[in-house]
Formats: C-alpha cells, sequence, structure tokens
C-alpha cells in the first residue's frame, strides 16, 4: 500500500515515488464488503482529501498577467497539511454491520504512523477472519503533507488574460501508472479601474480545474487470491479566487481570497477469494471497494516572490481545511 500512495501524492513528480515495499491493503477485504468500505473510508480519507486541496494549489504568483503571448514556466510542490486529527481512527467510532473487534482500538491512518491494529471479524454468518491493517506513511512524508508537484505554463491571451495549464504524462512502473491535467484562467481587472492601472498594485480573478487519474495492478503479489484485481483513484479540484498583488522590481507580495473543492474517488475492482476460519470456509468478492469524497474548504492565501530578471522565487501558505504550502521557480518573460 505504501508504494502506491507515496506515488499517487507525487505522481506528478517521479516515478520513483513507489519504489516501497507493498503492505498489502487488499486484506481489509476480509471485513466483507461493507466494512471493507467503511475501514478503507476512514483509513485512506486523508490522502483523498489532501489531495484535491494540493493539486488546487500553486496556480498563480503574483495577480500580474502577461502582455500577449507572454509566457511563463512553472516548476513547483504543493503541500496539503494533514490535520493532526486525521492522523488516526478509533474503531468505536465506526458502525459496521459484521462483529468487529480490534487490538488496539485505534489504527494509524494513511497519514498517521504506529504499529496498525489487528483486526478481529466474525460475519453475520458466524465465519471468522484476521487481518492486520496497513501502515500510515507519516514518515515519509515531510512536514506530515500530501504533495502534489506540478510543471505549469502560462501564456497571454488577449484582454490582459492569462491561459494556464499544467500537465503530466502517463508516469510510472507496470503496476502503478498516473497522469495530471489541470488548466485555469487569471483575468486581471486593474485594466477596469483607470488611472489605477499605473500603481504597482494589480488585482485578478481566477478559476482552475484539475484532473488525476493513478490506475494500480494489485494482482501481482496480492495477498488475497483472485483474478483482474486493480484499484482505480480518480481525483478533481476546482479553485475560484480574488488575486491580489504588489509588484516591485525586486519583490512581489501577492494574496487570494477564495473556495476550493473537488471530488476524488476508488475503486477496488476485481475478484478476491477471501478465506475464513482459518481457511475451512471460502467467499469471494467482486469489485468490493467503491468510495468517493467530496472535500471544499473557504482559502486563504499570503506569498512572496522575488524576482531576478526573467527568473523567480516563490513561497506560499494557504489556510484552509487542510492548510497548504506551495513553493517554487519560474522563468517568466513579457
Amino acid at each position: 500500500m505504501k508504494k502506491l500512495l507515496l506515488f499517487l501524492s507525487a505522481v506528478t513528480l517521479s516515478a520513483n515515488a513507489f519504489a516501497q515495499d507493498d503492505d498489502g491493503f487488499e486484506a481489509i477485504i476480509v471485513a466483507g464488503a461493507a466494512d471493507a468500505n467503511t475501514l478503507m473510508g476512514a483509513y485512506i480519507a486523508p490522502a483523498m482529501e489532501g489531495l484535491v486541496y494540493s493539486m488546487s494549489g500553486g496556480w498563480y504568483h503574483t495577480a500580474k498577467t502577461h502582455k500577449k503571448l507572454g509566457f511563463d514556466i512553472t516548476i513547483g510542490v504543493n503541500a496539503a497539511i494533514v490535520p493532526t486529527e486525521k492522523e488516526l481512527f478509533s474503531f468505536a467510532d465506526l458502525n459496521f454491520e459484521n462483529t468487529i473487534t480490534a487490538s488496539p482500538g485505534t489504527t494509524p491512518t494513511v497519514a498517521g504512523s504506529g504499529n496498525p491494529a489487528e483486526v478481529t471479524v466474525v460475519t453475520q454468518d458466524g465465519d471468522t477472519g484476521t487481518f492486520t491493517m496497513p501502515e500510515g506513511i507519516k514518515d515519509d512524508l515531510p512536514l506530515n503533507a500530501m504533495p502534489a508537484p506540478t510543471l505549469q505554463a502560462s501564456v497571454g491571451l488577449i484582454y490582459d488574460t492569462d491561459l494556464m495549464v499544467r500537465a503530466t504524462p502517463k508516469l510510472g512502473s507496470d503496476d502503478v501508472k498516473g497522469s495530471l491535467f489541470g488548466v485555469g484562467l487569471k483575468h486581471n481587472l486593474m485594466q477596469y479601474l483607470g488611472p489605477l492601472d499605473k500603481l504597482p498594485l494589480n488585482v485578478a480573478v481566477m478559476g482552475a480545474f484539475t484532473s488525476m487519474n493513478v490506475d494500480y495492478d494489485i494482482e501481482d503479489g496480492s495477498s488475497v487470491d483472485g483474478v483482474n484485481q486493480a484499484a482505480e483513484f480518480k481525483l478533481n479540484s476546482y479553485t475560484f479566487q480574488g488575486v491580489a498583488s504588489l509588484d516591485f522590481p525586486f519583490i512581489t507580495v501577492y494574496g487570494g481570497l477564495g473556495y476550493t473543492g473537488g471530488k476524488s474517488e476508488l475503486n477496488v475492482l476485481g475478484t478476491y477469494n477471501v478465506d475464513y476460519n482459518g481457511g475451512a470456509d471460502r467467499t469471494t468478492l467482486t469489485d468490493p471497494i467503491a468510495l468517493s469524497y467530496s472535500p471544499s474548504s473557504v482559502r486563504a492565501s499570503l506569498g512572496a516572490r522575488l524576482n531576478l530578471a526573467f527568473f523567480k522565487i516563490y513561497a506560499d501558505y494557504t489556510v484552509q481545511e487542510y492548510n497548504n504550502l506551495s513553493a517554487g521557480i519560474a522563468f517568466s518573460f513579457r
């Protein structure tokens, strides 16, 4: 599981992010389809929510737009910091269809650390099974943040409007592949404010949409027998903001206020032959997990950029449900 989540978090940066030992998250299916959805939903929520927020970061480092056909290329990273209360979850807070007992009574989420719980399941038919919850990857995540590195290009169009595009072709290995695409527009409002457009102040509105898709082939090395075992991750995020900046020759101070949201989905596909009662009984589950999250939050950002001719260095911090840190470099012309 670790290799998948590290890759999912950094799919736009490097195919090496998933080179970790697999922890066999498919073992949760022993809980039965309904309870496996409940447990996986609690475990993976910080990744599925945090990535929506990090994917929406880093779209701008000034409110100023390019002249016609001016452009910039930005290389950055956005890191949505997981709230402390989302590092663990308690089994007592969840509603189960079967009888679920766990030792201990709390276990790390994907963003947590420490030893995962050992779980015993007694189904409604009286069958018994055991499994270990997957571990968290907090120790592998700087700042315990869900990162979304970006490579972005912006170009000036007519009417003081920039078109912004970020894209990553499908990267990965034979068992994990992912891609990202995003598009946005930024429109400078100073053109409507008469003589105020001579000030170093710039005010703009912007909107952007980003989509990420990751396919994970579970079957090779799966801890549960079956066929066509795979996981599909689909994440979409959007943001609408008002942006302002003070643009001086050597430094730019910028900020934004707006709204961010999106939707993320996880579907575990294929057949899974689950053993109970020490292997004496077996049940086959098909496409056992389907999860959906729709996080959203008001956001407020503040940042600064150092201007060294066409070379820029920027960083900003956003307050929202998962606070976000963005930083990077840009090469900007006209």
